[in-house]
C-alpha cells in the first residue's frame, strides 16, 4: 500500500474517532440551547415588564405576556429628556474614546511582554501583576486625580482611570504569544523593519481577535461605570447615563418608601410606577451595549482566520 493511501486511512480513522455521535450531539445541542435561553429569557422578561402597566403588574405579577401594555416607566424617564440625551452623549463619547485609548495602551504594554528577547519582561510583568493584588487605597487614588492631575469634574476623569487594566494586559500578552510567531518577526527584522513597524504592521493585524476581545471588555467597563461619576463629577451636564439612571432610581425608591410612611402624601407620588421605571431603566442602560456585540463578533471571526502562517 502506498504511503499516500496509509495517510488517507489514518486521517479518516482519526476523523471517525473524534467525531461526536448523533445522540451525544443532540444532547449537547439541547444543553447549549438551555444555556442560551437562561441568558436570553431574563432580558426578554425585563423588556416585557417595562412595557406592562403598573397596576396590571401589581395585580398579576411578572409575565412574558403583559395583560395590559403601558409605557408609564419610559414616560417618567423621558420627562428628563434633556438630561437623558446629555448623559447618553457623555457615555458614548467616554466609551468610544476610552475603548480606543485603553486598547492602544494595553496593546503597547502587552506586546513587549510577549517577546522572549525583551530583557525586562519579568520586571514589567511583575509590576502589572502586583496591581492585581494590591492597591494604593481610595484616598491616595482620589487625591491623585483631583489634586495632582487636577482633572476632577471633567470628561478626562471618566476615561483615564480605566486606561490600564492588569487582567487585560495578561490576556493580550498571552494572545500575542500564540498569534504572532517569533520566526515571522525575525524575518521582518532581517528585511530591515524596526520594532514599531513590526508591531503596527504584523503583530496588530494578526491579533485582531485579541484586540476585539479587550476592546469589548473595555467598552463594557466604560459604559456600565457609575462609580467614577459618583466620586469625581459634580456638574449634572457631565453625568453619564448609568449615573443619571442610578440617581433616578434612587429618587423613585425614596418617593415610593415615603409614600408608605407619610400619611396624606399626594396621589401622584402614590401612583408612581416604580416597578416599570426600574425595568425601563435597565432596558435603556443595557440596550446600546447589546448592539455592540454583533460589530465585535465580525472581528472575532476575522481574527481567528487572519493569523494563519503558511509554511
Amino acid at each position: 500500500m502506498s504511503e499516500i493511501g496509509v495517510q488517507k486511512r489514518e486521517k479518516k480513522r482519526s476523523y471517525v474517532a473524534n467525531r461526536i455521535s448523533y445522540p451525544v450531539n443532540i444532547v449537547w445541542n439541547i444543553l447549549f440551547a438551555l444555556a442560551s435561553l437562561s441568558c436570553i429569557l431574563p432580558l426578554i422578561l425585563v423588556i416585557m415588564v417595562s412595557l406592562t402597566d403598573e397596576k396590571s403588574l401589581v395585580q398579576y405579577g411578572y409575565s412574558f405576556f403583559p395583560h395590559v401594555f403601558g409605557l408609564s416607566g419610559y414616560e417618567y424617564i423621558m420627562k428628563k429628556g434633556g438630561a437623558v440625551l446629555s448623559s447618553y452623549s457623555v457615555s458614548i463619547l467616554v466609551a468610544l474614546v476610552g475603548t480606543v485609548l485603553s486598547t492602544m495602551v494595553i496593546a503597547l504594554y502587552a506586546y513587549p511582554l510577549s517577546r522572549p528577547n525583551f530583557k525586562y519582561k519579568g520586571l514589567f510583568t511583575g509590576l502589572v501583576f502586583v496591581t492585581m493584588l494590591f492597591s494604593g487605597g481610595l484616598v491616595p487614588w482620589y487625591i491623585m486625580y483631583t489634586q495632582v492631575l487636577g482633572i476632577g469634574n471633567t470628561i478626562a476623569v471618566l476615561i483615564i482611570p480605566y486606561l490600564m487594566n492588569a487582567w487585560y494586559v495578561l490576556i493580550l500578552r498571552t494572545f500575542f504569544k500564540s498569534a504572532v510567531p517569533e520566526e515571522l518577526l525575525e524575518s521582518a527584522r532581517i528585511d530591515g523593519a524596526n520594532e514599531f513597524h513590526i508591531f503596527a504592521g504584523i503583530a496588530l493585524p494578526l491579533s485582531t481577535a485579541g484586540l476585539a476581545t479587550v476592546g469589548l471588555f473595555s467598552m463594557i467597563l466604560y459604559w456600565n461605570d457609575w462609580y467614577l461619576p459618583l466620586m469625581f463629577i459634580r456638574s449634572e451636564n457631565l453625568y453619564n447615563v448609568q449615573y443619571l439612571l442610578k440617581s433616578i432610581l434612587e429618587n423613585v425608591q425614596f418617593l415610593a418608601r415615603m409614600s408608605t410612611q407619610v400619611a396624606g402624601i399626594g396621589g401622584a407620588v402614590k401612583d408612581l410606577p416604580s416597578e416599570t421605571i426600574r425595568m425601563s431603566i435597565a432596558v435603556i442602560a443595557v440596550g446600546p451595549i447589546i448592539l455592540a456585540y454583533p460589530f465585535f463578533q465580525r472581528y472575532f471571526i476575522k481574527g481567528l482566520t487572519i493569523g494563519a502562517v503558511k509554511g
